[in-house]
């Protein structure tokens, strides 16, 4: 549905823009007009001269335009436990710290949500995800606190209500007190589907049904969650091929690797997203390319904790949907998406099957724009600047000593230091000007960060 003639307009001008539409249709001067929470109009030169109930106009000189970034995978309660257990591999790192994980409560993942959403709104992201799958008992509305963040700070969000039912003591690493039950996981999963999830196209909040990972939940939460998210008509989302050490988990476990095991349990489908799949053969990536199944690229995350690099280029190539992530800050403690552009193109050409010829800038830039869109479900609506969509997009401020002697703007952006942001609008509202968050106080999540991280840290020490 177009928006109405009548809704105010934002005019920017003067910009090269980059629409990472189905052409990759750029720009080297042009305008965006901005009616409502929608684009009404994307082109070169200027906008035209006769439009009625223009509220501001940008003139945006110096920049480049794009669409928002996505992030595809992120844990916010991470945010607090940054800096730890920095020389580990994916289950030492785990069992390291998972028992300071356990002991989060409601205002410890409000905060730390808080932080992770700033950091990541100062860069540019107008689309966020996190995948919360640790829920103490007692430990009040995790999930509330986190929609609550997402919502005070004026970003898209997606929330992957996470679970794990397979402890230490049913072979899996999370401690005995730090798992939900197979029952109590499904049914706070449905109630949360049901209390906050919307479906409409300019929605601000959705819900995915996100079992943690082969090696945290049973297969038989796997099997009804896939069953209750196509029942509530939600997206799937979870880890997977991960490590080397997930690899011969599932081997040891259940007598396949992990794809296969997947797909038994209902797990592969143009409804799924996956994060991290580094470790993937010619016949997993097949599969994925032939369900349509998604990936979060965590570039960063999978270079920190030792994990490999996922065969990317291989992956698009066979038309599987990529996006890029963040991850937790616990692995990735910049907590930044803009950053990931960069890593992905960097990260990809360490491959010796591709090298120079892995990823191109504009890729980079699809990978964590467009790419994200379709893999969170929602290309329809964001992730490229075209008429129709929604006004999700992005200003970066490329006139400075730190790029203005690049000519080519989107190398600027993906190659170049990390670009400040002049501008970011979500549904037509902005959320950053100048560099700084505009909803919410961006010194006061910091002080309230780090005394949560302290009291979490006392915490685990008595403990």
């Amino acid at each position: 549905m177009a928006a109405s003639a009548a809704a105010p307009r934002t005019v920017i001008e003067n910009c090269a823009i980059a629409t990472v539409d189905a052409g990759d249709t750029e720009y080297a001067s042009g305008h965006i007009v901005v009616t409502g929470n929608r684009i009404e109009s994307v082109g070169p030169g200027k906008a035209p001269g006769n439009l009625e109930n223009v509220v501001r106009r940008v003139d945006a000189s110096g920049h480049l335009a794009t669409p928002g970034l996505v992030n595809t995978h992120h844990h916010f309660y991470q945010w607090i436990t940054r800096g730890l257990a920095t020389d580990h591999n994916l289950f030492d790192w785990l069992v390291a710290l998972y028992p300071t994980w356990a002991r989060i409560d409601e205002q410890m993942a409000y905060s730390a949500a808080q932080g992770s959403l700033a950091m990541m709104a100062r860069g540019g992201v107008t689309t966020a995800m996190d995948h919360h799958y640790v829920f103490p008992k007692g430990s009040g509305d995790l999930s509330g606190a986190i929609i609550r963040a997402a919502s005070e700070m004026g970003v898209r969000f997606t929330l992957a209500r996470g679970s794990m039912d397979r402890s230490e003591k049913d072979g899996g690493l999370p401690p005995d007190f730090a798992v939900e039950t197979l029952e109590g996981a499904l049914a706070a999963t449905e109630e949360t589907i049901d209390k906050h999830h919307d479906a409409s196209f300019d929605a601000m909040t959705q819900i995915a049904v996100a079992p943690c990972s082969p090696f945290s939940v049973s297969t038989e939460l796997l099997r009804q969650g896939a069953e209750l998210a196509r029942r509530k008509g939600v997206r799937l989302h979870t880890h997977g091929s991960e490590t080397v050490e997930e690899e011969k988990f599932c081997h040891e476990l259940f007598g396949m690797g992990p794809t296969r095991y997947f797909e038994s349990t209902g797990w592969l489908g143009e409804d799924v997203w996956m994060a991290h799949c580094v470790h993937m053969n010619d016949s997993d990536i097949e599969a994925f390319a032939r369900t349509k199944t998604g990936v979060a690229h965590c570039p960063s995350s999978n270079a920190r904790l030792a994990a490999g690099i996922a065969r990317v280029p291989d992956m698009l190539r066979a038309g599987v949907p990529v996006g890029l992530g963040v991850d937790g800050t616990a692995s990735n403690e910049s907590g930044e998406l803009h950053t990931e552009l960069r890593n992905a193109l960097l990260v990809n050409r360490l491959n010796p099957a591709h090298r120079e010829a892995a990823l191109t800038a504009r890729q980079a830039l699809r990978l964590g724009t467009y790419g994200g869109a379709q893999v969170l479900g929602r290309a329809a609506q964001i992730g490229s600047l075209e008429p129709g969509k929604l006004a999700d997009l992005v200003l970066w401020k490329l006139d400075t000593l730190a790029h203005a002697s690049i000519a080519d703007p989107v190398a600027a952006l993906v190659l170049g230091a990390a670009a400040p942001v002049t501008l970011s609008l979500v549904g037509g509202e902005p959320v950053v000007e100048d560099g700084r968050l505009l909803k919410v106080d961006e010194d006061a999540i910091a002080r309230s960060t780090r005394s949560e991280a302290q009291r979490l840290a006392r915490i685990a020490a008595r403990a």
